[in-house]
């Protein structure tokens, strides 16, 4: 049998995934047991043994095993914090090093499926890595490649998120006529024109930004989650009369998955007991305190992406459980609140699809279908973004988390 050389990798935000073409036909690399997808995510147990991955990883965490857990790496692709160094399981490492063993175990365990050694790999990119800053993506780029050749390959392409969506859901709804891919990530949201071909999808334009899931989750934490642990509060001076503002930027921290790690300091730990003796609402600092102490973030986040989920679905009863930190504590949030702190999310997408629309020089009523793939775009609001958009359209959905692998598995043809 004959087999492609080339590993498919679509390495994202919040889930990764892998495949092979043999025989013109997409085999899915089994990244975890019985699924062709994981969670980007780590896990350094304290006691230093073997870095786990995936879902895996956010069981350890789940679980209160003692380590530190790592989500959402991507985002760091292109910024100093990628290469600063982190006691991580007893050993200090950078986040590029954490990206290279993540990836070198997707190599490991996909050569060990395939039954042969996999050196060169196509991997899916955002359009842009970060929005209106060319020399900053240009060095997300070349930090990627860096991590795919320390994780043993010895070649790398890239190829368009989007583009690669456009060539696995081609055939998808109508067959003639022009499409849009909308794909809404963990941490980028990336969009398409194109028209069928020959020789595969004609792509006219795409466009993208550094906006995705983990900013939705985000914008309802720093609204909801965030003021029960004193953002918005006030502090009394040490020295004279008159109250300060709480300090925003911790918060911003603590809210943002990929900075959550960063946050378990000495000094920022000092700073927020100093802020507990001078706050006015003393129990919400302590609170803030405690998440620290205890590093207890990454499961507020999870809370809040959960309560994020369940307020799309339109659940009576949805809220942000914070039990972990304090007994029946639940921020109840609808899908009015969810409305109101996506606004500013909203108005970006649909500002960025006119713009793919403008750079392929078509109008939103030419377009037939929109295909949306991404776990976000699983979000009501993506479609009726793109609905209001392209009137004409049919809203399709792919499969949110493998279209972009299997797109890019058959670009490897």
């Amino acid at each position: 049998m004959t087999h492609s050389p080339v590993l498919a990798v679509d390495f994202g935000t919040s889930n990764s995934a892998a495949a092979l073409l043999r025989e013109g036909q997409i085999t899915r690399i089994e990244v975890e047991a019985g699924e062709a997808t994981l969670p980007t995510a780590v896990f350094f147990p304290a006691d230093g043994s073997a870095m786990q991955i995936g879902t895996q990883a956010a069981q350890s965490l789940i679980a209160g095993e003692e380590g530190r857990y790592m989500r959402a790496l991507k985002s760091i692709l292109g910024v100093p914090l990628l290469h600063e160094t982190r006691l991580l399981g007893g050993k200090r490492r950078t986040v590029a090093e954490v990206i290279t063993a993540f990836l070198t175990t997707l190599r490991d365990r996909a050569e060990a499926q395939a039954g042969h050694p996999v050196t060169h790999a196509l991997s899916g990119r955002p359009v842009r890595f970060h929005s209106d800053d060319s020399e900053r993506d240009a060095q997300a780029e070349a930090d990627l490649r860096g991590c795919y050749l320390a994780a043993g390959f010895t070649e790398v392409d890239f190829l368009p998120e989007p583009e690669a969506a456009a060539i696995s859901c081609q055939g998808m709804g109508a067959p003639e006529g022009l499409g849009l891919i909308v794909d809404i990530g963990g941490g980028t949201s990336d969009f398409s024109v194109f028209r069928n071909g020959a020789r595969g999808p004609e792509i006219l334009a795409s466009h993208g930004i550094r906006l995705g899931g983990t900013d939705f989750d985000h914008a309802v934490s720093m609204a909801h989650a965030m003021p029960v642990l004193g953002l918005g509060g006030q502090l009394r001076r040490t020295m004279g009369a008159g109250l300060l503002p709480v300090p925003r930027a911790p918060y911003v921290e603590l809210s943002t998955w990929a900075k959550i790690p960063f946050l378990y300091t000495q000094d920022t730990r000092r700073m927020v007991a100093d802020m507990v003796r001078h706050a006015v609402d003393r129990p919400a600092m302590e609170r803030f305190a405690e998440v620290l102490e205890l590093e207890l973030g990454h499961e507020l986040a999870f809370a809040v992406e959960r309560g994020k989920i369940a307020a799309n679905n339109g659940a009576e009863a949805a809220a942000i459980d914070m039990g972990a930190l304090e007994r029946g504590l639940r921020i109840s949030l609808s899908e009015t609140d969810l409305d109101r702190d996506l606004a500013p999310t909203r108005s970006a997408l649909r500002d960025a699809m006119d713009e793919t629309l403008q750079r392929a020089d078509v109008e939103g009523r030419q377009i037939a279908r929109i295909i949306l793939v991404g776990g976000s775009s699983l979000m009501g609001f993506i479609a009726a973004e793109a609905q209001a958009i392209c009137p004409e359209a049919k809203v399709l959905r792919s499969n949110a988390f493998t279209a972009v692998v299997d797109g890019l598995a058959l670009a490897t043809a």
